[in-house]
């Protein structure tokens, strides 16, 4: 079975001074790095995921900004695929499918940002189209949440969307434990 990494939005706007910083974007970044070196050193395919935001709803990644550069500690280099999405699910009116099957890949490895968007989307689409996922959850990052007078923390946010996506959408480990 062929196996992907899939690195989805670790862009520039979700770091420090971005225009929508997420909580420890440096971290996620950081085991994200860890799991390119291995798919690169293996020669397994790598696909990269950006997201361009069209219009002026969403008040980040937007078209010719520094913001929606792929975050240089993930970069892609020559010969991975980079594919432009406008929504949180990366297969939606994208060519992410057709690009994983021209590759052969059955299984994703899946980080990137944020956790309760666009890592939860993708991912339930990506089982939906036949595909097996793991999820690498301290590659991913995340952003406290608000609903009325209720404060839901970064990380309370992450590890409930992480809960809800084992076992049914995708086995959901951490980078130590899926590079051994």
């Amino acid at each position: 079975m062929t196996t992907a990494i899939l690195v989805i939005d670790i862009q520039n706007d979700y770091f420090p001074n971005g225009k929508m910083a997420l909580t420890n974007p440096e971290q996620a970044a950081q085991n994200t790095a860890k799991l390119l070196s291995h798919f690169r050193e293996t020669g397994a395919p790598v696909f990269h995921v950006q997201h361009i935001t069209e219009g002026e709803v969403v008040p980040f990644f937007h078209p010719n900004t520094e913001g929606v550069e792929i975050h240089e500690s993930v970069r892609p280099i020559e010969g991975e695929t980079v594919i432009e999405k406008h929504m949180p699910n990366s297969f939606f009116n994208t060519n992410l499918n057709e690009k994983l099957q021209e590759q052969g890949v059955k299984e994703l490895i899946v980080c990137g940002m944020m956790s309760h968007m666009c890592i939860d989307a993708t991912v339930r689409a990506a089982v939906e189209q036949g595909y097996t996922c793991q999820v690498i959850e301290d590659a991913c990052a995340n952003t406290t949440l608000q609903i009325e007078d209720k404060i839901i923390p970064a990380d309370h946010v992450h590890y409930a969307f992480m809960a809800a996506l084992n076992g049914i959408y995708a086995t959901v480990k951490t980078t130590e434990a899926f590079l051994k």
